[in-house]
């Protein structure tokens, strides 16, 4: 494949980008940041990656000042010459995730799904994915880390080149491996031919196996469900009887309360009447023709007007007695005066110790200051009693005036007050008909106890019936006594349960016990009824999965042989393939050294790459030995590498011849070898295209066609602004 021509939209610094390219060697050349790297990564994208990928990567491609809907879109037109000639096609990739479009134009047919036309790139170029293209035919500089190559298409590609244009091994093997996938394939969602078979005889013989068990099972159900019906319906019977018992034992204890209902009601209804006869009674035979109101009232009178006459008659019992001797003296004074005194003596003889002591005027010892003070405390004492003295002659002297007042009041005043007073005493004894005071409170006695005795019947009628009419109790009372005699006679129409004590108590337990055992018959009835409704096998559809089984055993038989024939084949290729691998390296080996000797003037002439791994490593005049080339010098080191993938190319694409692209392998290299790699990159091109991205001018003469890319003249003028405003 040849590039005759790249268009870049919204693509990193390119917005609209065409770029027209030499079918040989085209020297790209621009300073940094010129987009030399962007169009190696457009080619790579173009060439291998799909349109519909969601990788981050795709989202960092957009320019800088695009709008937020702008995505990458490649265009490539190239040239493919083959066997029939050179057949023109265009490429169109617009990267926008899961929305992302294809087109291909090429051969006169277009294809717009993206795997299909990833395929047809691929066989175009020989390049299966973009790791292997950024492997081999992608070259950065200053790349010395291993290379990245995927094993299984790379083994594809050496046997293709190994055998040249035939293909029959590597179609062959690719026939097998799809074969086996098709047959050993364990996928849930794309199962196998052989996981279907082993599915579908596991399937069968369980199918087979459960209708055994199913049918066997199903007896057994039967035989349950008859055994759970009758113990069902012994149950019911059981819980017939108890609930009928229990039914007659609740009557009788209802019965039962009702009759005590019905005695407690009767005695109560006797006690009322009985206590209704004596509360008419003591109605009728009051001791008082007056009201006990009255009655109390006149008492409380007459009880006021004797106590009356008793203070009169006493306070004139005597005449009135006046003393006109005068009082001795209080013997208070004398008293207070002498604590006076020794108060005085015994604060001047405490002080002036106390004084003489502290101006060591005389030696007195501390016995003086007590002794002061002892007779100043006796002093108070003194004061107190003194006190005390005279607080009690003034409180006699205002009783002896009280009573002096008292016997000065005028005697016919009091003897009018008595008068008064027995006058009204005879009329309210009058009133009642009685000639003491002895007498009626005797009555007042009488009528209290009486009245009391009422009131104390007519709680007790109210405790026993309430609100109750008194003419209405015998007529309850008869209907109490005939409900005891009629429930009485219920009672004993209901045989020996209604004799028997906690009959209800034992029946409930049997009843609770019998519904509990239903319950569980029932339960073990549903359980027997479900397993049999749910038991749907059928003895010939047993009969038809055995028949099935049978059929899949022989075509799982069968699958296994070819499975078994094919792992075989395929066995005898792979070992095929690992001497081919082994005559690859050499192809390697003999390519490689006529390139390595021709950039360094035959200073390397033997080169050696490991049949496992593709190490490389050189002969070494100086060391006489082989040196692997991680110890060579950079540029040795990229020159290597170069040849290394120039050689993989034309190893493992065969037939096919995708275009190189080399961002400035030779950057390491003096001028000489760089001449002399450039002359050997001019050779290349005759085969495959060569996109050659450098900086430097050195590579102009030798190239087909030189693109020259503008540096990039945006600055941030903002940044200017700033400065020139802080200067001035």
């Amino acid at each position: 494949m040849r590039i005759r021509r790249l268009v870049l939209r919204d693509f990193r610094r390119y917005r609209d980008l065409d770029l027209a390219l030499a079918p040989g060697l085209t020297v790209i050349r621009g300073p940094n940041e010129a987009g030399k790297t962007t169009l190696q990564r457009a080619i790579e994208l173009a060439l291998t990656r799909k349109v519909t990928s969601a990788s981050a990567d795709l989202d960092g491609l957009r320019p800088w000042d695009a709008a937020a809907d702008a995505r990458p879109e490649i265009i490539v037109e190239f040239d493919q010459d083959d066997e029939d000639g050179v057949r023109s096609g265009t490429l169109t990739k617009a990267f926008r995730g899961t929305r992302g479009t294809v087109r291909l134009d090429f051969d006169g047919q277009i294809v717009t799904d993206p795997a299909r036309a990833d395929e047809l790139i691929a066989d175009l170029t020989g390049i299966p994915t973009e790791a292997f293209f950024r492997s081999t035919a992608s070259v950065r500089h200053h790349e010395v880390a291993d290379l990245a190559r995927d094993e299984a298409a790379l083994r594809d590609r050496l046997q293709a080149s190994i055998s040249g244009a035939d293909r029959g091994t590597s179609r062959a093997r690719k026939k097998l491996e799809k074969a086996l996938g098709e047959l050993n394939a364990r996928g849930a969602k794309n199962p196998g031919r052989l996981k279907v078979a082993e599915d579908a005889v596991a399937q069968a013989e369980a199918a087979v196996e459960q209708g055994e068990l199913a049918l066997a099972q199903l007896e057994r159900d039967r035989d349950t469900l008859a055994q759970a019906r009758e113990r069902r319906a012994d149950a019911e019977t059981a819980l017939v009887e108890r609930r009928s018992l229990l039914e007659k034992a609740r009557q009788a204890e209802r019965l039962g309360a009702e009759r005590a209902a019905a005695q407690e009601r009767f005695e109560r209804y006797r006690q009322a009447v009985e206590v209704r006869d004596e509360i008419a009674e003591l109605a009728s035979s009051h001791p008082s023709p007056n009201p006990l109101p009255v009655v109390r009232q006149v008492v409380e009178r007459l009880r006021a007007l004797d106590t009356r006459v008793r203070e009169l008659r006493a306070a004139l019992a005597g005449e009135i007695e006046v003393q006109f001797e005068l009082p001795p003296e209080p013997t208070w004074r004398p008293l207070s005066r002498w604590a006076i005194v020794l108060v005085f003596v015994g604060v001047l003889a405490a002080g002036g110790t106390f004084a003489a002591r502290t101006l060591d005027l005389l030696d007195v010892g501390v016995e003086a200051q007590y002794a002061g003070g002892a007779l100043a405390g006796i002093g108070l004492i003194l004061a107190f009693v003194a006190f005390w003295l005279r607080r009690s002659d003034r409180m006699q002297q205002e009783l002896r005036a009280i009573d002096i007042d008292r016997r000065l009041r005028g005697r016919s005043e009091m003897e009018e007050e008595l008068h008064r007073v027995e006058v009204d005493t005879a009329q309210q004894l009058g009133s009642l008909g009685l000639d003491d005071i002895a007498a009626i409170e005797d009555l007042l006695a009488r009528e209290e106890a009486h009245v009391a005795r009422m009131t104390t019947l007519q709680a007790h009628l109210d405790g026993l019936v309430g609100k109750e009419p008194p003419d209405a109790l015998p007529a309850l009372r008869g209907a109490a006594a005939l409900e005891i005699e009629q429930k009485t006679h219920a009672l004993e129409a209901l045989g020996p349960i209604a004799k028997e004590p906690r009959a209800r108590e034992r029946l409930e337990v049997e009843v609770r016990d019998a519904e509990a055992a239903l319950e569980r018959a029932r339960d073990d009835e549903a359980r027997g009824r479900a397993r049999v409704d749910a038991n749907a096998v059928d003895a010939e559809q047993v009969a038809r999965d055995a028949e099935r089984l049978a059929m899949w055993r022989d075509q799982l038989a069968a699958l296994q042989r070819r499975a078994r024939v094919y792992g075989a084949t395929l066995q005898a290729i792979e070992r095929a393939e690992q001497a081919t691998m082994k005559t690859a390296t050499r192809y390697l080996e003999r390519h490689m050294v006529g390139d390595l000797a021709r950039v360094t003037a035959g200073r390397y002439r033997r080169v050696r790459v490991d049949d496992r791994t593709l190490d490389i490593s050189l002969m070494a005049p100086e060391k006489g030995d082989w040196v692997d080339i991680g110890q060579l010098s950079q540029g040795t080191l990229d020159l290597v590498y170069l040849a290394a993938r120039i050689g993989l190319v034309r190893l493992v694409t065969g037939d096919r011849r995708p275009p190189l692209v080399l961002d400035d392998p030779f950057v390491t290299l003096d001028d000489t070898r760089a001449a002399r790699a450039l002359e050997l990159l001019r050779d290349i091109a005759r085969d495959f295209q060569v996109i050659y991205l450098t900086t430097s001018e050195r590579y102009d003469g030798a190239a087909e066609m030189v693109v020259e890319l503008p540096e990039p003249v945006a600055v941030d003028e903002l940044a200017e602004a700033d400065g020139s405003a802080d200067g001035a």
